[in-house]
């Protein structure tokens, strides 16, 4: 099973290029993982990703397990012209009391219980047999003497009464199925009538005389080691499967589904056993309750963020084996020690150069264009109080292997991801947005890069009604912060009621929405704790 690197949601740079990067870094030293991202790459990730000509990683919806995760029965299927008899053994040596069946394209067909089987023993027609030579040859374990229909349907009959007493009483035709013995004149007049099958009990062939009339006649003959009983029995149980009373419309789980949607599903219709399908409708075998417990996590590696809230929907189900990050720590937890790297750094990247120099694995000018992209754009081209030496020293050595001006590259960087034009006020918001848990309480945090802020402020009622409609019930504050890369500052914009906690928050003076905030760049370092230690006063 493949890893799944992956950074917080609604990803920025740093979460795109920091999974990009160390994907590839597992991957040279023999791992097998692969980078996601948790939505839908911005103006700035989207030009980093044109310059250095990488294809942009798959969204990853959750992490959740699906049913393709549990260990199910793949061998519990029964094509639906199997005999009665091939069903319930191979029912019995799968352990299953029930069985899908399946054209021949793998499409579903059916659904037949053990409890049926048993019925039809008990209750059914022991006499009409509609089936194939295979299945009746297969059934008695017998040798096929004379074979000239494939198809043998028919009624079913041994013939126990004397010879003279048969042949007054019984009619034979070509509707006739006769299981007999050693009889050889109940035997020459079954051949005559030119029934449609005789089946010899006892290992008990037919003298020379008998099988040229039989041959000529054209009269399927099969030999069968059973005594008649035995035979008789095994010979009904060669019906198809089809012929008893199978639920030709049982309810399946797709292979793709939920497991929590399979439990409330088995929760609510009672049943055991359920068929798993693909979108084709191709059977693809049989999932049992009991079967639930039974799966595979999917194995996960987190970089640029370690919460829960910011993490992949259905975190929890994952397996968790590593995280690399430079932020405060989350209430994430894990049933098991893993590697934790973290560092008061300015990037994720600046960290994963330093593994790349650890583990002695050279950078490729693509990765390197990635990271140091990651690195410049978190620290706001170092301007950013959450720069540190670290970050300097591995843009520059990056900027090398990149062959690229950090200074006009960085320029350009953040020109692309600049313009805010024709984008809807929900995405701008939600571009980079993220949650903060105070106790039972939240704040909501976004924060766009743009030098542009004259186009927001023409909408700015639809960015407060926004950001009104998002606090109201979930967040104590959501806070809207337009940073100004170049002019080193902030433009603040709130939801109606938390004039005060930013007017605290920030020592204002004069406090109104798009205020501007010289020297504010940096969520982590900046805007987070002075929201955090006002709130937490409040609370």
């Amino acid at each position: 099973m493949q890893t799944f690197i992956f950074g917080h949601r609604n990803p920025d740079t740093d979460t795109v290029c920091s999974s990009i990067a160390l994907s590839y870094l597992l991957n040279e030293t023999g791992k097998n993982t692969v980078p996601k991202v948790l939505g839908h790459l911005n103006n700035e990730t989207k030009f980093v990703m044109d310059y250095f000509k990488v294809k942009e990683p798959d969204y990853l919806n959750d992490t959740k397990v699906r049913i393709k995760d549990i260990k199910y029965n793949k061998k519990a299927i029964v094509h639906e012209d199997s005999s009665i008899y091939d069903t319930f053994y191979h029912m019995q040596k799968e352990g299953v009391t029930a069985v899908p069946l399946v054209d021949d394209a793998k499409k579903l067909a059916g659904f037949v219980t053990l409890k049926e089987i048993a019925k039809f023993l008990v209750s059914g027609d022991k006499e009409k047999v509609d089936t194939s030579y295979e299945n009746i040859l297969h059934s008695v374990e017998g040798e096929a003497l004379l074979r000239f229909d494939e198809h043998i349907k028919g009624n079913a009959m041994v013939a126990s009464f004397q010879s003279k007493t048969f042949h007054e009483e019984i009619v034979l035709s070509n509707k006739d199925i006769l299981i007999v013995g050693d009889r050889y004149k109940v035997l020459d007049y079954a051949i005559e009538a030119k029934v449609k099958l005789i089946v010899l009990t006892g290992n008990h062939s037919l003298p020379a005389k008998l099988f040229r009339k039989a041959q000529k006649n054209e009269v399927n003959v099969i030999i069968s080691k059973y005594n008649s009983l035995d035979t008789a029995n095994k010979v009904i149980l060669s019906n198809r499967i089809q012929s008893i009373n199978i639920n030709s419309k049982p309810i399946t789980i797709n292979n793709k589904d939920y497991r929590t949607d399979f439990i409330a599903l088995a929760n609510k219709e009672g049943h055991t056993n359920y068929p798993v399908v693909n979108n084709k409708g191709e059977c693809l075998g049989l999932l049992k309750v009991t079967n639930a417990d039974n799966y595979n996590k999917q194995k996960v590696i987190l970089v640029d963020h370690n919460s829960l809230a910011q993490s992949a929907i259905g975190i929890e189900e994952a397996e968790i084996i590593e995280i690399i990050d430079h932020h405060n720590l989350g209430a994430i937890g894990t049933t098991v020690p893993i590697n934790f790297r973290s560092m008061p750094v300015g990037c994720t990247c600046t960290i994963l150069y330093n593994m790349f120099v650890e583990k002695k694995v050279s950078i490729p000018k693509h990765i390197a264009g990635l990271m140091l992209s990651a690195i410049l754009s978190d620290t706001l081209i170092f301007k950013s109080p959450t720069t540190t030496e670290e970050d300097i020293f591995a843009a520059s050595k990056l900027a090398k292997l990149a062959k690229v001006n950090i200074d006009e590259y960085g320029y350009q960087m953040f020109k692309a991801a600049s313009s805010v034009k024709g984008i809807p006020v929900h995405d701008l918001i939600n571009q980079d947005f993220k949650s903060y848990s105070i106790g039972n309480n939240a704040i909501g945090i976004s924060q766009v890069m743009t030098m542009d802020f004259n186009e927001i402020e023409e909408n700015m009622d639809e960015y407060i009604a926004k950001l009104d409609e998002l606090s109201d019930g979930n967040y104590l504050c959501c806070v809207l912060f337009i940073t100004d890369v170049y002019k080193n500052g902030s433009y603040v914009i709130y939801n109606s009621s938390a004039k005060d906690i930013v007017a605290d928050a920030f020592d204002l003076k004069e406090t109104y929405e798009g205020v501007y905030i010289a020297d504010l760049v940096s969520r982590k370092k900046q805007m987070l704790p002075a929201l955090l230690e006002v709130i937490q006063k409040r609370v």
